[in-house]
């Protein structure tokens, strides 16, 4: 029955982790940056990988600390024996009668050395570097999902920006048939006008195809199906960064955590070298055992039996003694001969003594063992471990090293990267905003017959180049933005 309700537990807990990965979660129609970052964390693969690796590493130090504890094991056993002697050397051995009998035992075992200490702390160790792991893990789907929404996002500013082109250009057609019409146009305006207005259709079912390829690449990274009509609404401002590389390198130093997960590691290659040597230390062990036995004949009145044989044989042994005694001369001893006698409380002893089976048992002796064990040769393994160990301490210190070198060159990179893409940003702003006035006044040239249809169609294009500029530098920026967070390891803004 309780090996039931642990079944019934089990099956209990189980349950709903297998309900949290199978159910589909609840997304909202208007998402925010920051509530894509929470359904990544809850829901992107990988992510949730790493936070098993992490569970793993708890484990294992959870078990560094039990090998400090003994170990116990128990043993319980039944047993039959027919009731039949076996014939040893034309001797016979055991009994007429069946016999059921069981047992049962407890003990416990522990061993202590230098390898424990060391064991534990690579352990804490290797935990530390795995939450390090966790946070690294995190920080790149941050930066990933932050980079993929703007990327998002600024697909649908071009598409949005194809779509006001596509508009833009169906008015000229109309006012070019106009004039047509009134002879102050001739056929091949209204034709190129057709032209560009096909044009137009087909960039903006590119623009469109684009963004919808990026919104579909943004869920995958969340790790949820895409819901229909979904619209992304975070807003984002430029602001001139004010930050220093100095300042932003000392901040990697400090929360970057792949570069603490390195360290960590280091810690845990120090430890495996401080193992390595403890192989040359002795090791401490000990141990306890306990037990109990019963048996019980079948035959209920075996024992009895054997108990009557046993004194009859007595009494009869007693007797040829006192005939000896008389025949010698010497005093009789018939009368207390004559007192040997099986009685009925022995008989009702060792009826009890036989109803003993099977959880009425009697102790064995106990044993307690203490000793020292110390390796003398194994054939260089020690030696080849602990050189091993001592490569591996190297090694660590040297990825540490690597690991400094590469923020040093991607925060700065990623910073020139930023201050460059800002300044990009402010020149396409102008750019934009100059195309945009050439494009109103050959508009509006072309509608009085000042401009010819090739002209507005130059300030069309040169429009659509300098705003589609404007929307990369923008998004270009804060991509940037979300790459000098990954590099650093923690948020800037």
């Amino acid at each position: 029955m309780r090996l039931l309700k642990l079944s019934l537990l089990s099956f209990a807990l189980i349950g709903p982790l297998g309900s949290a990965v199978a159910q589909s979660p609840s997304v909202p129609t208007s998402l925010t940056l920051e509530e894509a970052i929470r359904l990544a964390k809850q829901y992107n693969p990988g992510y949730q990988l790493s936070l098993n690796s992490r569970r793993r590493a708890g484990h294992a130090v959870r078990n560094a600390y039990g090998a400090f504890l003994p170990t116990a094991s128990t043993n319980t056993s039944f047993g039959y024996r027919q009731g039949k002697p076996q014939i040893f050397n034309g001797v016979a051995f055991g009994a007429n009668s069946d016999l059921l009998s069981s047992s049962w035992g407890l003990s416990f075992q522990a061993s202590l050395s230098a390898n424990s200490f060391a064991n534990l702390r690579r352990s804490q160790a290797n935990e530390d570097a795995s939450s390090s792991d966790v946070a690294a893990v995190e920080q790149a789907l941050v930066s990933g999902v932050s980079q993929q929404y703007l990327f998002v996002l600024q697909t649908q500013a071009r598409a949005a920006v194809q779509d006001s082109l596509i508009t833009s250009n169906q008015l000229q057609l109309e006012l070019a048939r106009a004039k047509a019409g009134v002879g102050s146009a001739t056929s091949l305006d209204v034709l190129r006008a057709e032209v560009a207005l096909g044009t137009g259709q087909v960039a903006s079912l590119r623009a469109h195809n684009l963004a919808d390829v990026a919104m579909l690449q943004l869920f995958q990274q969340l790790g949820v199906d895409k819901p229909d009509n979904v619209a992304l609404t975070s807003k984002f401002e430029v602001t001139e960064p004010k930050l220093t590389v100095a300042s932003l390198l000392q901040m990697a130093t400090d929360a970057n955590p792949t570069l603490k997960a390195l360290k960590y590691r280091a810690s845990a290659a120090n430890a495996t070298y401080r193992s390595s040597q403890g192989a040359y230390l002795p090791s401490v062990f000990a141990s306890a055992s306990f037990g109990g036995t019963s048996q019980k004949y079948k035959d209920g009145e075996y024992l009895v039996n054997q108990g009557k044989a046993q004194i009859a044989g007595s009494r009869a042994s007693c007797f040829t003694t006192d005939s000896l005694r008389r025949g010698a001369g010497m005093p009789g001893i018939t009368a207390a001969c004559s007192s040997i006698a099986f009685t009925d409380a022995q008989a009702n002893a060792l009826r009890d003594q036989n109803e003993q089976f099977p959880l009425k048992f009697t102790s064995n002796p106990y044993n307690l063992s203490l000793g020292l064990s110390l390796a003398l040769f194994d054939g260089f393994n020690r030696e080849t471990n602990l050189q091993d160990a001592a490569a591996g301490e190297v090694d660590a210190r040297y990825n540490i090293r690597s690991q400094e070198l590469k923020l040093t060159a991607d925060i700065t990179s990623a910073w020139t990267t930023l201050t460059v893409g800002y300044r990009a940003f402010r020149l396409q702003e102008q750019n934009a905003q100059a195309a945009r006035n050439a494009l109103q006044l050959a508009q509006e040239r072309y509608r009085v017959g000042l401009n010819s249809l090739v002209d507005l169609q130059q300030a069309r294009s040169d429009f659509e180049s300098a705003e589609t500029s404007r929307i990369d530098a923008l998004y270009e920026f804060h991509r940037s933005f979300a790459a000098l967070e990954g590099a650093v390891g923690r948020p800037l803004r």
